[in-house]
């Protein structure tokens, strides 16, 4: 078997306004550079796609994704998904334009008890409360003011992860100001 990595999965619908959350926070994410063992890809709207890929033997997947839980516009959220529902209750289980994040894992967890593939230990989602998922290119202004704040905690996110898989103590980083 090979070694387990991470996943960093964008999801999103760029023509909804804020449902291109994810895919812009990816975009930025990989153009910093990413450690050893992290793989990071755009989904867009390939949710099926997604949990298929997550059936390679990825032990963590950090999911971005537009998240509405009830918040301000902007809200960055990091949710261990397994403890319960991502998006709330009122957004559609399963959409074939959108699915979200409850819909993909649910998906692999079918896939999974059908293939004897082998879902990762730990799912992580981290969302933004969109403002706007209404038809239209480009962010809300709280949503992409969100993108960084959403970069920097997908990397400790990160480092945490790696330090976990290779049993190293967690790397401090220490505030630096001009």
């Amino acid at each position: 078997m090979t070694e387990r990595r991470v996943l960093v999965a964008g999801v999103g619908n760029v023509f909804l306004g804020d449902d291109g959350f994810g895919v812009e926070t990816l975009r930025r994410l990989v153009g910093g550079g990413l450690p050893d063992g992290v793989d990071a890809v755009d989904f867009g709207v390939r949710g099926v796609h997604l949990a298929y890929q997550l059936l390679d033997g990825y032990r963590t997947l950090v999911l971005v994704d537009a998240t509405s839980r009830g918040g301000a516009p902007g809200t960055v959220y990091l949710i261990e998904a397994r403890t319960g529902p991502v998006e709330s209750m009122d957004a559609p289980a399963l959409d074939g334009h959108r699915m979200g994040p409850d819909a993909v894992l649910a998906l692999l967890d079918t896939l999974s008890a059908g293939t004897d593939g082998v879902p990762p230990e730990r799912v992580l989602v981290v969302g933004c409360e969109p403002a706007s998922l209404e038809e239209g290119m480009g962010l809300s202004a709280p949503v992409a003011a969100a993108v960084d704040e959403a970069v920097r905690l997908i990397r400790q996110v990160l480092d945490a992860e790696v330090n976990r898989a290779t049993g190293s103590p967690p790397y401090e980083r220490k505030a630096t100001t001009c």
